[in-house]
């Protein structure tokens, strides 16, 4: 069940690529995942003291110009909106909080899918052939992009219940698996003001990691410590602005495969998603090892 798919561009000259080498990664996920698809993708990133929201609306007519005129003048400063579907990808001066707040106030219609300074996530209802060509994913540029494909054992099939979920500033996650204790792990994160907007257990584990975050443990210590405090069977992808990190839990019954070359990273659930990218036959290529944290980035952490 379920299709987790990540690409780590180590080589800069792909970067205006990563959609079109992604894209066949994700779709070829179809099978495992066909109620919904969506994806995390890193690059633009803005400058100090300004943000990146996505936002989706169920309406496709909805006037972003409204909310534009609003940001503006509460926030100050040009903001730049780009709309994408449903969708749009708003730069604005300001702060997390303050961006919340206003919407909360003004558009709670509509959905946060991400905020930070470099992330976007995209994410709908349908085949994953359909959700990439609606976001024109083929033609999208960045450093790295994780994406998963969807078939719903824990929740509703909505948008709001489609990977990736973000909870916290330019982390996000996917997840295929199950966890068992996700509801009292939810009540025991919102009493430590994690907030949450749906059902799905994957929401609880990157609030999980959220908290962690914010009680100061680097994400390879917030990882180490979801292996005792997570319970089910899962493999995750995480992403950061800095770049992705894969666990799968200690026994390891979802599967997993990962391959690497000098100009990138890369992950699925089946080899088969891996197949078509470029020096994939010369690539090192290995499964991950049971409650193991592979992590990439630019920094170090």
């Amino acid at each position: 069940m379920c299709g987790i798919v990540g690409l780590y561009l180590k080589n800069p000259v792909l970067e205006d690529r990563l959609g079109a080498l992604f894209s066949p990664m994700l779709i070829e996920m179809t099978g495992r995942g066909p109620d919904s698809a969506g994806f995390a993708i890193y690059g633009d990133e803005v400058a100090d003291g300004y943000i990146k929201l996505t936002l989706q609306h169920a309406d496709e007519n909805f006037l972003w110009t409204s909310l534009a005129a609003l940001l503006s003048e509460e926030l100050g400063g040009e903001i730049d909106v780009f709309r994408n579907g449903t969708a749009a990808v708003i730069k604005a001066k300001g702060t997390e909080v303050e961006a919340r707040r206003l919407l909360e106030q003004n558009f709670p219609c509509l959905r946060i899918m991400s905020i930070g300074r470099s992330i976007e996530i995209l994410k709908e209802m349908g085949l994953p052939q359909v959700v990439s060509d609606r976001f024109s994913l083929p033609s999208m540029k960045g450093t790295h992009i994780i994406g998963h494909t969807r078939m719903a054992t824990e929740s509703a099939v909505t948008t709001e219940g489609s990977h990736p979920f973000s909870t916290g500033m330019d982390l996000c996650l996917v997840h295929n698996g199950s966890l068992s204790n996700h509801n009292r792990l939810r009540s025991w994160l919102e009493r430590r003001g994690i907030e949450f907007e749906t059902e799905n257990d994957t929401e609880v584990a990157a609030g999980y990691l959220t908290w962690r975050l914010r009680e100061g443990a680097t994400l390879q210590e917030a990882l180490e410590s979801a292996l005792s405090d997570l319970d089910g069977f899962y493999t995750f992808a995480i992403g950061t602005r800095d770049g992705f990190a894969v666990l799968r839990d200690p026994i390891a019954c979802k599967q997993a495969v990962m391959a690497e070359t000098g100009d990138y990273v890369a992950m699925a659930t089946e080899f088969r998603s891996l197949a078509g990218l470029p020096g994939i036959a010369n690539a090192r290529i290995w499964e991950p090892e049971p409650g193991h944290v592979y992590r990439w980035g630019r920094k170090a952490a």
